[in-house]
């Protein structure tokens, strides 16, 4: 255990599955109290049972953020949780909605992906930003990805709600920088959560591309997470609008 976040508290959504699980135990082994949040109440438990027993501090704040009134009841949550006080917000959470034709999106699909991709972070950044702002100081970090930045076949949705976040963080950056609220994303390429390492179709999708990396290898989730950590933390303190490729090279390339 290490100190770096010792005293403060970070809320992470969806942080009770894949990359959220990494940065949520990332954050609480460096001394954060972490606000895990996720729909899933079982496996939210495990998370923070685990964070415990590791010797962190961590408690389950349940939200389907797939509704407004519950993305605002997280937020009232999460403040109360933290004394009023909190000090990161990472908007990790999104709707996976890659490879998949424009074709083929119903219109179900595409209000989900945009309100828990754009909207939820829209909001929860809007009530939880400004007590940051008051008391001069915080940090958000938004997990945006490689397909926000290029344009990939099968990825229409997943790309726009991708480049929106892209797009966020360079307003926030400018909105309440000067308030010193750092606003900064960490964009993944490949990366071996569970769900991609246990998915032949998603493997076989993946297997070409890493094929172009410099690196010749996906990221795994704590690498993710290390990312994140460094952009919330004092490390990063004159760092404000920037987007961080964890991709093994691809945003470097990627025009080559």
């Amino acid at each position: 255990m290490t100190s770096r976040f010792e005293g403060r508290t970070a809320l992470v959504t969806g942080s009770t599955g894949g990359i959220g699980v990494a940065i949520a135990r990332a954050f609480a082994a460096e001394g954060a109290h972490v606000l895990v949040s996720g729909r899933d109440a079982e496996r939210g438990e495990k998370v923070t049972a685990g964070i415990a027993e590791a010797g962190g501090r961590a408690t389950l704040l349940r939200a389907d953020l797939t509704t407004g009134a519950a993305v605002r009841e997280l937020a009232e949550a999460a403040e109360r949780a933290a004394g009023g006080a909190l000090d990161v917000l990472v908007n990790n959470a999104a709707l996976l909605v890659f490879p998949s034709p424009t074709a083929h999106l119903a219109g179900e699909l595409i209000d989900a992906a945009l309100t828990v991709n754009i909207k939820a972070p829209m909001v929860l950044t809007g009530l939880l930003a400004p007590g940051m702002a008051a008391r001069g100081s915080g940090a958000i970090v938004n997990l945006g990805s490689i397909n926000g930045l290029d344009g990939m076949a099968g990825s229409a949705l997943y790309s726009t709600t991708k480049a929106a976040v892209h797009s966020l963080t360079k307003s926030w950056a400018a909105e309440y920088g000067p308030s010193g609220v750092r606003v900064n994303t960490v964009a993944p390429g490949p990366t071996f959560t569970e769900r991609i390492a246990g998915s032949a179709e998603a493997l076989e999708h993946v297997r070409p591309m890493l094929a172009t990396l410099p690196s010749r290898r996906a990221s795994q989730p704590e690498e993710i997470a290390n990312a994140v950590l460094f952009l919330a933390s004092d490390d990063a303190l004159n760092i404000h609008g920037t987007t961080l490729g964890v991709d093994g090279g691809y945003s470097a390339v990627r025009s080559a």
